[in-house]
């Protein structure tokens, strides 16, 4: 399947409680995004992937990949198209190994000494960031703001995806910062229309 990095949506299960889990995510694709992460850390094994299926099945024929957020066992079990991980997940060799070559896999990395200790063989992109503070992760690195992202784009050997409370203003300098498109949660889930914040973003003021 190809990688479209330009909008990569991460679901969150708070923000997409009121018209549901499926439906955001189907009116965030209509409105233009390309890759889908399903992410919930409080969620059980069985719950994520009774979500990675319905979620599979809808995005059925659309091209957008249903990549899982940091459990390999959810991704194998529900039939994803990809795995991200974070610098203290899986392994990525592991990883890589049990999804075969077919599938999808990213990680995050936050510095350049991160950047400097991956293999970038079993990998298809990388998540840089955060660019910006977020609400959605309290335990994130020091923001690293768009000079601090073009340094990391830069000095990548992968594709990558820009993460970290960006909005549809931001595209621009996160385009010319060099990475290849947005990872966005509230600013597409956490708004009344879904689809709309998304279109937003592929063609922003």
């Amino acid at each position: 399947m190809r990688l479209d990095l330009s909008l990569y949506l991460v679901t969150d299960r708070g923000l997409c409680a009121g018209p549901g889990l499926v439906e955001t995510v189907m009116a965030a694709v209509r409105g233009g995004v390309t890759v889908v992460q399903l992410r919930d850390k409080h969620a059980s094994d069985v719950e994520l992937i009774d979500q990675a299926r319905r979620l599979k099945a809808a995005l059925y024929g659309s091209g957008v990949p249903l990549i899982i957020n940091d459990r390999l066992e959810v991704a194998l079990a529900a039939g994803a198209d990809g795995l991200h991980i974070g610098q203290d997940d899986c392994d990525v060799a592991r990883a890589r190994a049990a999804l075969g070559p077919e599938a999808i896999l990213g990680l995050s990395v936050q510095t350049h000494d991160q950047l400097a200790r991956l293999d970038p063989a079993p990998l298809d992109y990388l998540g840089l960031g955060p660019v910006f503070a977020t609400p959605s992760k309290h335990d994130h690195a020091a923001p690293l703001g768009f000079e601090g992202l073009a340094a990391l784009v830069a000095a990548s050997p992968l594709p990558s995806v820009a993460i970290g409370g960006l909005k549809a203003e931001h595209v621009a300098a996160t385009r010319d910062a060099g990475a290849r498109g947005l990872a966005v949660i509230s600013a597409i889930c956490g708004t009344p229309d879904p689809e709309a914040a998304a279109r937003a973003f592929r063609s922003p003021r």
